[in-house]
C-alpha cells in the first residue's frame, strides 16, 4: 500500500462520494475526492433537494386554495415563482454551505481535488493535470438526462432536470415529456404554482415501474386537479411557432400538437462515463453503465463503482448505499454484497412508495400461491382528519402470508415504506406478525394493523370456525 499515494481514490463527489468521504477517516483510510464541478452532485444541484423545495411550495399553494376542505376560507395565492425559485436556492446554498460543504471533508483529512478525472489504468487517475494513484478507486459520477430524440428540439430548445432550476422563475405553460418520478412530480409542482401543464408519455400508463393499479389511482388524482396527461404518445418533431414551442406527434396513430411556452424533457437517463478513460482500466461496461458484480466491483479488479454510473438503482439513497458496500469490499473483500432491495417513493401529493415486487412481478415468479391485499385509507382516521382518504395501500404476499412486495398511495408513503422494506428484508408475515404490531394512534400507521387483521381474518375464518365447531362439539360430548 505504501507504494500507491492514497488508499482510496473516489471520482465523483454526489451521493455516493459523500458517503465514501465521510467513511473513509473513519476507516482510516487515505483517500482523496476528485470532483469536476460541484459537491453535492445530482441531488443538491438538480435533483433530490430542489425538486422538493419546489414541491413544497406547491403544496402550500394548493392547500390555500382549498382551504374549505379543513373549514377555512379558500384563497387564491398570489404567486411569485421567482420568489419560490430563489429559495430553491437558497436551500441548496443552506445545504452546501454544512453537510455539503467541502471544507469539512478536507478537515477530515481528506483531498480535494477539482479537474475531470481520467484513469490511466487501475491504480492510476489524472485528475485536471495532477496525476494521483491509490489502491483501489470508486467511480461515483452518476447519470444525467438522456437527449430526447425528436427531430428539431435541440434548435427549440428545452429544459431538463438539470436546467430546470437555473431558471429565474417558472414557465406559465409547460409541456412535459415522459412519465416517471420526475416528471410527474415536477408536472404536479409547476401545475399547483400556477403553471398550464400537459404531460406527454410514451407508455400506456405513468410510473410503469409501480404497481399498476396504484399508479391509475395516481393518474386520476393528477388529472382531477386539470393536469393533461396524453398517453401512448409517438412524439417526431419540434418546432416554434405562434403558440410557442411546439411538439407534434400522435396518440393512438392520431395527428397531434401541442404548444407551451416551455418543454421539459424528463425521459431516461444516461450514465457519466465517457470521459473516465475506462478502456484503459480494461472496464467493461454494459447499457446501463458500468458492468459491476454482486460486489460493485468492476472487471478491474482495484477498480468499483456505486450509484448511477453503475446502473443498478437510479436513486440518491441507493448510491449511498452501495458506496458503502464497495468500502466494505474494498478493505474486508467479500464481506457485503450489494442490496436488491430497494425502496423508492415518487413525491407527488399523495405520494407514491414502492418496494419488493408488484402483484404482476409476483405472479410470475410464483404463480398462484401469491396473495394480494388492499386497506383504502378511507377507512384511516388520520386520513380522514387530513382529508386523505383517496390513498390505498397494496401488500403481495407468498402462501404463507411472507412479504413480497408493498406499495401505498398516501401522504408521507415514503415515511411508511421502511415497515414493508424491513418486513421483505427479515421474510416477516403479513399475518400473525404485522397483525401483532402495536401501531401509534391515531397515524397512517395503524392502517399496517387493519390490513394485517383483515387478512388474518378473510385467509383464516374458515379454518378456524372449524376448528372451534370441532371443540365445541368435544365439549358438549
Amino acid at each position: 500500500m505504501s507504494d500507491y499515494q492514497f488508499d482510496l481514490i473516489v471520482i465523483g463527489v454526489g451521493s455516493g462520494g459523500m458517503v465514501a468521504a465521510d467513511a473513509a477517516p473513519k476507516m482510516g483510510i487515505k483517500a482523496a475526492l476528485v470532483e469536476r464541478a460541484r459537491v453535492g452532485g445530482d441531488c443538491l444541484w438538480t435533483g433530490c433537494v430542489p425538486s422538493k423545495a419546489l414541491i413544497a411550495s406547491a403544496k402550500a399553494a394548493h392547500a390555500m386554495r382549498n382551504g374549505a376542505d379543513f373549514g377555512l376560507p379558500n384563497a387564491a395565492p398570489e404567486i411569485d415563482t421567482a420568489a419560490v425559485f430563489s429559495r430553491v436556492r437558497r436551500i441548496q446554498q443552506e445545504i452546501a454551505a454544512t453537510d455539503d460543504n467541502p471544507a469539512k471533508y478536507i478537515e477530515a483529512g481528506v483531498e480535494v481535488v477539482y479537474g475531470e478525472a481520467k484513469l490511466l489504468d487501475g491504480h492510476t487517475v489524472l485528475a485536471g493535470d495532477r496525476r494521483l494513484t491509490a489502491r483501489f478507486i470508486l467511480l461515483a459520477t452518476g447519470s444525467r438526462p438522456a437527449a430526447p430524440q425528436i427531430a428539431g428540439i435541440d434548435d427549440v430548445g428545452y429544459l431538463t432536470s438539470e436546467t430546470l432550476f437555473e431558471e429565474e422563475r417558472a414557465s406559465k405553460s409547460l409541456l412535459v415529456v415522459g412519465g416517471g418520478p420526475i416528471a410527474i412530480e415536477m408536472a404536479q409542482a409547476h401545475h399547483r404554482l400556477g403553471a398550464e401543464v400537459t404531460v406527454l408519455q410514451r407508455a400506456d400508463r405513468i410510473l410503469e415501474r409501480d404497481e399498476p393499479e396504484l399508479a391509475d389511482k395516481l393518474l386520476a388524482l393528477l388529472r382531477s386537479e386539470g393536469i393533461s396527461v396524453e398517453l401512448n404518445v409517438m412524439l417526431d418533431r419540434a418546432e416554434h411557432t405562434a403558440a410557442g414551442r411546439t411538439l407534434h406527434g400522435r396518440v393512438n396513430g392520431e395527428p397531434r400538437a401541442w404548444s407551451a411556452e416551455q418543454i421539459l424533457v424528463a425521459a431516461g437517463r444516461k450514465p457519466n462515463i465517457e470521459k473516465l478513460g475506462l478502456d484503459a482500466a480494461g472496464i467493461q461496461t454494459g447499457p446501463r453503465g458500468i458492468v459491476v458484480d454482486e460486489h460493485l466491483r468492476t472487471t478491474c479488479e482495484s477498480v468499483y463503482a456505486c450509484g448511477d454510473v453503475a446502473g443498478r438503482f437510479l436513486f440518491t439513497h441507493s448510491a449511498a448505499a452501495e458506496a458503502t458496500v464497495a468500502m466494505r469490499n474494498m478493505f474486508f473483500p467479500g464481506s457485503k454484497t450489494a442490496p436488491e432491495l430497494i425502496p423508492w417513493a415518487t413525491f407527488t401529493e399523495p405520494e407514491l412508495a414502492h418496494v419488493g415486487m408488484t402483484s404482476d412481478e409476483a405472479r410470475r415468479k410464483i404463480g398462484s400461491a401469491v396473495k394480494v391485499f388492499r386497506w383504502s385509507f378511507a377507512h384511516n382516521d388520520r386520513a380522514r382528519t387530513e382529508q386523505a382518504t383517496q390513498g390505498e395501500m397494496i401488500v403481495v404476499t407468498d402462501g404463507k402470508f411472507r412479504v413480497l412486495g408493498a406499495h401505498i398511495l398516501a401522504p408521507a408513503a415514503g415515511e411508511l415504506i421502511g415497515q414493508w422494506t424491513l418486513a421483505i428484508e427479515k421474510q416477516h408475515r403479513l399475518t400473525p406478525d404485522f397483525g401483532n404490531i402495536v401501531q401509534v394512534y391515531p397515524t397512517l400507521s395503524t392502517a399496517f394493523s387493519q390490513l394485517a387483521g383483515e387478512a388474518t381474518y378473510a385467509q383464516l375464518q374458515r379454518p378456524f370456525l372449524q376448528i372451534v365447531r370441532k371443540a365445541y362439539g368435544r365439549f358438549r360430548n
